[in-house]
Order: structure tokens, then C-alpha cells, then sequence
């Protein structure tokens, strides 16, 4: 089977948009990033499949990405309440 190229976009898209990131990952903690950028590097390479697969789960990658997110979020919103 050959990837959907939408599919790939949309991934590529948004990686390409989160790793742009430079002021956010700068005022998180370094694992931030390190943990972010190895998440978006599988969600890219999870763009190449068409299906999931035990190796790259697209839908466990986004709720990982989300966990991040909420993580950095209270990181966050813990620094600015200092």
C-alpha cells in the first residue's frame, strides 16, 4: 500500500509548525524538547504507513502529543504564577 499523501502533509504540516516552536521549547525544561521532537519524528515517520502499526501508532502518537502538551501547559502556567 502507498501512504496517503494528505496524510503525510498534514503530519509533515505540523511538524515542520511544532519544531518552529523556538520560544516555547526554550521556556520549557530541556526533556520538553528532547521528548517533543522524538515524538514528531515518529509522527512523521508514522506518515509513511497507511494503517497502524504496532510500531507506528498514529493515534497512540497523538495522545502521547497531548499528554505533552498538557504537561508543558502546566509547566507553564506554574512558571508565570511565580
Amino acid at each position: 500500500m502507498h501512504p496517503n499523501p494528505t496524510t503525510q502533509l498534514a503530519a509533515l504540516q505540523s511538524a515542520l509548525a511544532a519544531r518552529s516552536q523556538k520560544t516555547l521549547l526554550a521556556a520549557l525544561p530541556t526533556r520538553y524538547s528532547d521528548v517533543l521532537l522524538d515524538l514528531l519524528d515518529r509522527l512523521e515517520s508514522s506518515a509513511l504507513f497507511t494503517e497502524e502499526s504496532c510500531s507506528f501508532s498514529r493515534s497512540g502518537l497523538l495522545d502521547s502529543l497531548q499528554v505533552w502538551a498538557d504537561k508543558a501547559q502546566a509547566v507553564l502556567q506554574d512558571d508565570n504564577s511565580l
